[in-house]
């Protein structure tokens, strides 16, 4: 899955939108750049296009619905116009840009709250027949530590037991898609890895990801460039290609099936020579 961030403030540089004095952004360069991305994640290896319109990243500013369907229903119309086959993943927690996301192209629900942050969200889902990416979260904007170079971190995050309550609260959202009439075989779990976490959270999910494809569902890793490996690493965003290899490596032979990445040519290549290997 290669990242197609429709912002002007993504935390990994890779933003698509220049941001305007108002810090919205530039309409219209957005589209063009990524459907030049698009085409070269494609020819790279990607499977699937995540297009997003709405930084996730500890202490962004949230944009309305209005602002994110400007800025990411052009991009997929365009994409799906350009690269018909290409399957589409849309990045949002909101039914409002769902809908009309899923009108535009997008096959995929990629929520980052798992059904949690819209109540109409679920609905949305099914009414398409598409498939969910649950995804665990726990962020606070209150816990959040900012170092410069090599990000922003969650710090304050506390867990009974990570594994367990990361599987425990995946679950509960299991069931919201379900009571909405999402099909269970649609459902994709996301440990959610940098997401009200620690560093020591977030390597240790990796290493444990077993544990959360026992659950049954397809599992999505998503830890391509995050501050933790920065801060394992001491190196900032633009400089953990490497780490990230050795995070999606280890992901996949701990069960991962979709990785969630931004640098696509290099991660498609450690994904194909992981499989030679472990499957």
């Amino acid at each position: 899955m290669g990242i197609l961030n429709v912002t002007p403030d993504s935390f990994s540089g890779d933003g698509l939108m220049s941001p305007s004095p108002s810090g919205r952004g530039v309409r219209g360069e957005g589209e063009i750049t990524a459907l030049e991305q698009a085409k070269q994640f494609l020819e790279n290896g990607a499977d699937i296009l995540d297009i997003g319109g709405e930084s996730t990243r500890p202490a962004s500013q949230p944009v309305t619905a209005d602002e994110e369907i400007e800025r990411v229903i052009p991009v997929i119309e365009s994409i799906h116009k350009n690269f018909p086959d290409a399957i589409i993943s849309i990045d949002t927690s909101k039914a409002e840009v769902a809908d009309e996301g899923f009108k535009a192209g997008a096959h995929i629900l990629n929520d980052v709250w798992a059904l949690r942050a819209d109540p109409e969200l679920a609905s949305v889902a099914s009414a398409f027949n598409a498939p969910v990416i649950l995804m665990h979260n726990r962020s606070n904007p209150a816990s959040v530590e900012v170092r410069e170079q090599l990000g922003n971190a969650y710090i304050g995050s506390e867990y009974e037991n990570l594994i367990e309550d990361v599987k425990r609260e995946l679950l509960v959202s299991v069931e919201i898609a379900k009571k909405a009439g999402v099909e269970e075989t649609r459902l994709i779990l996301d440990p959610g890895v940098g997401f009200g976490k620690t560093r020591e959270h977030n390597l240790a999910l990796i290493n444990r990801l077993d544990e959360i494809r026992a659950l049954g569902y397809p599992v999505l890793l998503g830890t391509s460039r995050k501050s933790f490996i920065g801060f394992t690493l001491d190196l900032p965003a633009d400089q953990r290609v490497e780490g990230t290899a050795a995070t999606v490596a280890v992901g996949i032979a701990r069960g991962a099936d979709i990785i969630r990445v931004h640098d696509v040519k290099e991660m498609a290549r450690v994904a194909k020579m992981t499989d030679a290997i472990v499957r």
